[in-house]
């Protein structure tokens, strides 16, 4: 990992999130990813790559994570997380300049929908690189 990647990382890991190691492995695949793309590409592409990465760290992952939301015991919606990781994190890919508020408060409300304690808002920036904020 480079310099980049380790300060990114470590930045984030200082915030005490639950499943520290798991969030510093996954946050680790992120940064290659970046780092061998760059930024330009539609967020399906950067979800398939991160995939490969987090396989190839042994780490289960599945995309597309349909996250059904209930209201009096019906389904009221379902929404798909980008990739959710040994069960436990939530990771939501965004190839944008500038993340919004709805971007969190998407995060937010895939946690508050299930029983995860943990989601990572993974940013493709084009002018200083990737970001990720814990949740």
């Amino acid at each position: 990992m480079n310099q980049k990647d380790q300060s990114a990382v470590s930045a984030v890991s200082a915030s005490n999130l639950p499943f520290q190691d798991l969030t510093e492995r996954i946050l680790a695949a992120f940064f290659r990813v970046y780092n061998n793309l760059g930024y330009g590409f539609l967020e399906k592409v950067y979800e398939n790559a991160l995939l490969i990465e987090l396989k190839r760290a042994g780490l289960s992952t599945e995309p597309q994570r349909p996250i059904t939301v209930r209201y009096d015991e019906q389904v009221i919606g379902e929404y798909f997380a980008d990739l959710l990781v040994e069960d436990k994190v939530i990771v939501e890919i965004k190839a944008t300049k500038c993340l919004a508020a709805e971007h969190e408060a998407q995060l937010l409300n895939y946690l508050k929908a299930t029983e995860i304690e943990v989601g990572l808002l993974a940013q493709l920036r084009p002018e200083a690189g990737g970001s990720a904020a814990g949740f």
